[in-house]
């Protein structure tokens, strides 16, 4: 069964289930609850209070590759992969304005591309740009209709952020119409999420 991380997709894409391409972000593990807001740390699958690569300092390595994908970009500003990779490392440090500003600039470079797309509306969620978030997430479902961490992440921000649970059970209906058998993160089918959503609605909890 599919399985989608909880707060996007970043980095290296690997296969999952039956064939599904999905891109890997920060491991964690969901628990639905724990999207209450933008800013709220989601325990990692080790049940560790700190989402892999989301630490205040930065690692040597860390501080390398940014030195040397910022050089790289400077040198050569035209290099969308560069402006890519240089997003994920900011992505992976915790850094979303600075990472929010190297997806856009490989976005003007390569705007056709679901998965950066989808990692620069898990970083406008950071910074609290829902509807940016939103936006961003519809342009990668309308390049690649088959995406589904963009469509799973459209319908955290609108149930946890927005309040808008309706909008985000259409979210992840159209999601399972892509995939019957998605799973969260930590294992949760999505129809038992949008169970679960449709009962908070019926109890007036919208």
């Amino acid at each position: 069964m599919a399985k989608l991380d909880s707060d996007g997709v970043k980095k290296e894409t690997m296969y999952i289930g039956i064939g599904i391409t999905l891109v890997v972000g920060v491991l964690i593990g969901i628990v639905i609850s724990s999207f209450q807001s933008g800013n709220s740390t989601a325990p990692s699958q080790q049940a560790s209070a700190t989402p892999q690569g989301q630490g205040g300092g930065l690692s040597a390595q860390q501080a390398s590759q940014i030195m040397d994908l910022e050089q790289k970009v400077a040198a050569n500003p035209q290099d969308g992969d560069a402006w890519t990779q240089l997003g994920h490392v900011y992505f992976d440090t915790n850094r979303p304005n600075k990472a929010i500003r190297a997806y856009t600039k490989s976005l003007e470079l390569r705007p056709n591309d679901p998965n950066v797309l989808t990692d620069l509306g898990v970083m406008y969620r950071k910074v609290g740009l829902f509807q940016e978030a939103i936006s961003s997430f519809d342009k990668a479902c309308a390049l690649a209709p088959r995406h589904e961490q963009s469509r799973f992440n459209k319908g955290i921000v609108l149930m946890y952020d927005l309040g808008d649970v309706n909008g985000a059970i259409v979210a992840w209906e159209d999601l399972l119409k892509i995939n019957p058998m998605a799973q969260t993160g930590n294992g949760i089918p999505i129809s038992q999420v949008i169970e679960d959503a449709r009962a908070q609605t019926a109890a007036g909890g919208q």
